[in-house]
This record gives C-alpha cells, structure tokens and sequence, in this order.
C-alpha cells in the first residue's frame, strides 16, 4: 500500500488554514537548454513575487 504524504507547513493557532504555498517554476538553463523545476515554500502573499523572479 502507499503512503500518504502529510505536509506540516500549516499552523494550528490560525483559523484561516494554510499560510504557506508550494510553488514550482520551470527554468529553462542557458548552457544546455534542459529544463529543470525550481521548488519552494512561500508565503501565500509572496507567491507573485517568486514568479516575477
């Protein structure tokens, strides 16, 4: 049977649920032209900003 993945990102005092979000961005690199994905925890009022990098 599989395992299920748990995140522990989420903060139990809040009310409003989740204050994180996993985002992933694709980057095309320079010298060989391959794809590779960018992954990171931000802050769901940052989500924006890591895609305008």
């Amino acid at each position: 049977m599989a395992k299920k993945a748990v995140a522990g990102f989420r903060d139990k005092s809040t009310t409003t649920g989740r204050t994180h979000t996993k985002v992933i961005k694709m980057v095309k690199s320079p010298k060989t032209g391959a794809y590779t994905f960018h992954e990171e925890m931000v802050p769901n009022d940052s989500v924006k900003d890591f895609f305008a990098k």
